[in-house]
């Protein structure tokens, strides 16, 4: 059996380090940094013209936690609908109520809008209450994927709940590992939890390319440099295809 290796990215650029080190598919944000959020028109569309893989839209109106406002799925719906009328392979979705189980009704609304298009369920699975029942109300709404890093901040210190959806839910849907995912822990995490899809970002930090700079002013999240670009690094991705394609052979 194959295995699949997503990548994470949030530029033209990262897409396409991401194709040549032998990615799969690509789940495209924005604001990657801060978990991400929904991708624009012009860089779902460079991306897919540059790329030629997969896509499917991480659709997230903002940072935060996934107990949405009328206003917000409204956004939501639409984004759906308008990712998957210029050609995305899936979206990639979750609402939670405050409870922590899966707001349903939301759900089912996005899965139609999304028609036959790829459905991921996001790391809000990470945040809900029982990831078990989850699991199970996501393969009821024809969810194909839940991309989970085992309730854990990584999917390496999560791997004994993914090794126990997997037995559990494996033949039903694919869990995809993602959080923390690098060539240095992929091997002993896919033989571990039995998984054959992987998520990552493989990014580096760059640096920036501007000569003059004012580092006593910050634009945006503290601790951060307005000096260093995170990117998806090519050798970080052909590294992990390069594994995972020795354990499929």
């Amino acid at each position: 059996m194959g295995y699949i290796l997503e990548v994470c990215a949030d530029s033209v650029q990262s897409a396409v380090e991401a194709k040549k080190g032998g990615a799969d598919r690509i789940e495209l944000c924005s604001n990657l940094l801060i978990g991400g959020t929904t991708p624009g028109k012009s860089l779902f569309r460079l991306v897919k013209e540059y790329t030629g893989l997969p896509v499917r839209t991480l659709i997230r109106p903002r940072f935060g936690d996934f107990c949405y406002d009328a206003y917000e799925f409204e956004m939501m719906k639409e984004e759906v609908q308008m990712f998957t009328e210029m050609g995305a392979d899936g979206v990639v979705i979750g609402v939670l109520n405050p409870d922590g189980s899966l707001q349903m009704e939301q759900m089912e609304e996005l899965v139609k809008a999304a028609g036959g298009a790829g459905k991921t369920l996001h790391r809000a699975f990470d945040m809900c209450k029982d990831p078990f029942e989850t699991c199970s109300q996501a393969v009821d709404l024809g969810i194909d994927t839940i991309l989970t890093s085992g309730q854990k901040n990584s999917a390496w210190e999560g791997k004994a709940l993914l090794a126990e959806l997997e037995q559990k839910f494996g033949k039903d849907i694919t869990l995809l590992a993602g959080a923390g995912v690098s060539p240095k822990t992929l091997e002993e995490l896919a033989v571990e939890t039995k998984l054959h899809a992987f998520h990552m970002s493989g990014k580096i930090i760059k640096e920036s390319r501007m000569e003059f700079r004012r580092d006593d002013v910050n634009m945006g999240l503290k601790g951060f440099s307005e000096y260093e670009i995170w990117q998806t690094s090519m050798e970080q991705v052909a590294k992990a295809r390069e594994i995972l394609d020795r354990l499929a052979g």
